[in-house]
């Protein structure tokens, strides 16, 4: 068992203090016994009082004397503890802080780290190397810097994989314990920067797209107020008509700045999944409801096949109801050839394991060559730019399906064929917060 030196000097101290009690007490016994003995060698008091009076002040010493050896060697034989270990000290203290924090020996090796620190590296192992768990360059290197340097420092990394990520990390070198015995500690703090980042690309994002498909819009409206302004004033008939299209052109400058908004929202909270339990089948069906006067217009019959049993998801209720308006205004808009729409609701199993619910919109329209299919989740992609304009498309609903599916954790496929209509295929995982009974799954 480890000795604590701080406890090896007192018991030494002690030993000695108690060494010097022990021969004080023999001197003095000494000095008794010269001072009773020469009286009575010199006939000064008889021997029969001598004798005893010297014999009592050895025993006496002696016994005192034995008294101090027993409590040294009580002392020297007591059980030394092992002294605690520092780091359990700062154990409670990192597991309140809101940020990620980790505290290394100098050997980079793990003393403890808090649970937000677990949700960066999961593998982080209290006594195992942190470059294990970390696998990030920048980090090992500010880590290798901060322990040869003694100093703080700094480092930027991304994570990269769905949805990305950004941190910045502080290395800060400390000396725990007392002075004289200081232990070197390495204490990485995290912070989050994605929001920062994300507020950073949504203004470069909005600027850039906002200008290249207002210019459109915006060029239709300036030909249309110098026309009225000149040739046009006085004439009634071509005024109604101009200003017919000008509020066509201003209601789809309005929906594409409302969906880059809303494009901007979703992909700040990417890193954000929702956490309420939503029931799916009553999302879709109010979203049914609300389109009945675009599918009569059309001409369009819109059924739903769906089990009994509740779809429960974690998900967000807006978004998701902006997910199932934009998949069946399209299959209303560009499949209406078709006269149907197809709503299927149904359980699965996942790839990745547990459950799924799966929702699936299928029209029978013209369908969608191969080639496009790859890119149809892009920003302004459309396949006919002139149709697309003419139904009052943005370019943006898909890809703001994509990115809700996204921060659901969900997956989004689509399948087609030319002439034979399109599949849109919508994967949520189940909700495991809400307890439900077993099922039968599809």
């Amino acid at each position: 068992m480890p000795t604590d030196p701080s406890n090896e000097r007192n018991q030494t101290v002690a030993g000695a203090a108690a060494r010097a009690g022990r021969y004080g007490l023999w001197l003095m016994a000494a000095i008794a016994v010269a001072a009773i003995g020469l009286p009575v060698a010199l006939g000064g008091l008889s021997l029969a009082f001598g004798l005893p009076a010297a014999a009592a002040v050895i025993v006496a010493a002696w016994y005192f004397g034995r008294g101090d050896e027993d409590k040294v060697a009580a002392a020297q034989s007591a059980p030394v503890s092992a002294p605690p270990d520092d780091s359990s000290l700062f154990s409670d203290v990192i597991a309140a802080l809101p940020d990620p924090t980790v505290l290394l020996d100098t050997d980079g090796r793990v003393l403890t780290a808090n649970a937000s620190a677990q949700t960066i590296a999961p593998a982080l192992r209290r006594g195992e190397p942190a470059a294990l768990a970390l696998r990030i360059p920048e980090v090992i290197e500010a880590i290798r810097r901060a322990a040869l340097g003694r100093k703080a420092e700094r480092a930027e990394f991304a994570e990269r994989v769905p949805p990305e990520r950004w941190f910045e990390v502080y290395v800060t070198p400390l000396r725990t314990g007392s002075a004289a015995d200081a232990k070197p500690r390495l204490l990485l703090t995290f912070r989050d920067l994605t929001p920062i980042r994300r507020v950073e690309e949504m203004r470069v994002d909005f600027v850039a797209n906002a200008s290249h498909e207002l210019r459109t819009p915006l060029a239709a409206l300036s030909g249309f107020i110098e026309t009225l302004k000149g040739p046009a004033r006085n004439d009634a008939p071509a005024r109604e008509r101009f200003l017919d299209i000008m509020e066509a052109q201003a209601k789809r400058m309005a929906r594409l700045i409302d969906d880059l908004l809303s494009l901007s929202r979703i992909e700040l909270a990417a890193h954000v999944r929702p956490e309420t339990p939503l029931d799916l089948q009553p999302i879709i069906r109010q979203v049914i409801d609300a389109l009945q006067m675009l599918a009569r217009d059309r001409g369009v019959e819109v059924t739903v096949h769906a089990p009994k049993e509740p779809l429960i998801v974690s998900a967000d209720r807006d978004e998701l109801t902006r997910v199932f308006e934009n998949l069946i205004e399209n299959a209303l808009k560009y499949g209406a050839s078709g006269k149907r729409v197809e709503i299927t609701l149904s359980r699965a199993f996942a790839v990745s394991g547990g459950e799924e619910a799966v929702a699936a919109v299928r029209d029978y329209g013209p369908g969608i060559a191969a080639e496009h299919l790859p890119r149809l989740t892009e920003r302004f992609y459309r396949v006919d730019v002139a149709e697309s304009r003419e139904q009052g498309g943005t370019g943006l609903g898909l890809a703001l399906v994509k990115h809700i599916m996204n921060r659901h954790r969900g997956r989004l496929t689509i399948e087609s064929r030319p002439g034979e209509g399109a599949t849109f295929t919508v994967r949520l995982p189940i909700s495991t917060s809400v307890a439900q009974a077993p099922r039968k799954i599809a």
